[in-house]
């Protein structure tokens, strides 16, 4: 498949040397491989990390910080020298780029999140190259992306992608250990069959925060969403075009799509959990039809409790009799009113199939 419009994710270890310092060397030889991309008319996200580990090389503290003050400071600092490199870098080939700075909130937000996306695709229109990275000096603790992989999941989703490739410093999902000699590079994984956790290392990246275990469970929500994710090996020459190559030889790791792509509406709702306003539970029979052949709303007459506080169009998860999760969806109610319909019949849905995401 050829495809028109990418999103690609570098890793911290692709564009840091062993001693943390910027590799400004394969930082150029990838923005030569997206520059040639770009001229054959390919639409490009880049997602790059290496703000942190830029600035972590450039500054130097007197006395040692918190976690939570060298993070903001080094990013501070790394932010603005690592988008200035792209902007000379990109500018060689004649090619604009701009920063997008943001955070996990607002994804959570239906309006920030279309604004972003407006943003972006101005941004294209007019042959920009977005280049992403998390807002890392307002970014703490609990409204921290995992890592920079989630990013460029949401982002790819968001953007209609029809592909993310994510570059890291090994060459794909090995089916065991990558330094067992007998290890190899699993070429293909079909949507939603194969159980990885088994054997994915779980150690984290050297500058970065996230490992192989976050790739492959971002990788294989993202496939079920209908874009093909590509995991492979940034510090490898000619990478980009490689892979893209019909046919590519190119070691890698591919999460086929799933055929059948969802609507923007539902990649936004299967990305915002994490900022669920409450709880449906529902009983057995609504349950099996949730769960059935046939496209199924939440209706309230099938609700047997209701939690938390939230207004009409915010997202709750939805759980069964057992206590398991089913998914999560955008409510028709407030829960105030929602609660006092509880069982009621021939009444607009709890939550429309079109504002359901199911796990």
């Amino acid at each position: 498949m050829k495809y028109k419009r990418i999103a690609v994710k570098i890793g911290s270890n692709v564009l840091a040397r062993k001693d943390g310092a910027l590799d400004v060397t394969r930082m150029s030889a990838l923005v030569d491989q997206v520059a040639d991309l770009h001229k054959q008319g390919i639409e490009i996200v880049l997602i790059s990390s290496g703000a942190v580990a830029s600035g972590r090389s450039e500054i130097k503290v007197e006395k040692k910080l918190d976690p939570v003050s060298a993070r903001q400071l080094y990013s501070a600092v790394g932010q603005v020298k690592l988008i200035n490199r792209y902007y000379e870098l990109f500018r060689e080939h004649g090619i604009i780029c701009g920063q997008v700075l943001t955070t996990k909130e607002n994804f959570g937000s239906r309006t920030h999140y279309l604004n972003q996306k407006h943003c972006m695709e101005v941004m294209l229109e007019n042959r920009v190259i977005p280049i992403v990275n998390e807002n890392d000096t307002i970014s703490v603790t609990e409204l921290m992306f995992t890592d920079n992989d989630e990013l460029s999941g949401l982002i790819a989703a968001m953007m209609g992608m029809d592909a993310l490739i994510i570059l890291s410093n090994v060459d794909g999902i090995y089916n065991g250990n990558p330094e067992d000699p007998s290890a190899y590079v699993i070429r293909e994984i079909e949507n939603g069959k194969e159980d990885l956790a088994s054997f994915i290392q779980t150690t984290r990246s050297s500058f970065g925060r996230g490992g192989m275990l976050t790739k492959c469970t971002i990788a294989r929500k993202i496939a079920d969403e209908g874009i093909a994710v590509l995991i492979a090996n940034g510090k490898k020459d000619h990478i980009l075009p490689d892979l893209l190559q019909h046919n590519s030889t190119a070691v890698h790791t591919l999460f086929k799509p799933a055929r059948k792509p969802i609507s923007s509406v539902k990649k936004w709702i299967a990305h915002s959990e994490g900022f669920a306003k409450g709880e449906v539970h529902i009983n057995k029979g609504a349950a099996e039809a949730l769960l059935g052949p046939k496209a199924t709303s939440v209706l309230l007459v099938g609700v047997t409790q209701i939690k938390g506080d939230f207004e009409e169009g915010d997202i709750v998860r939805i759980f069964d009799e057992t206590g398991l999760q089913l998914g999560v969806g955008c409510t028709g109610y407030d829960s105030e009113t929602a609660i006092k319909l509880i069982g009621k019949r021939d009444i607009k849905p709890f939550i429309h199939y079109d504002y359901l995401y199911l796990d």
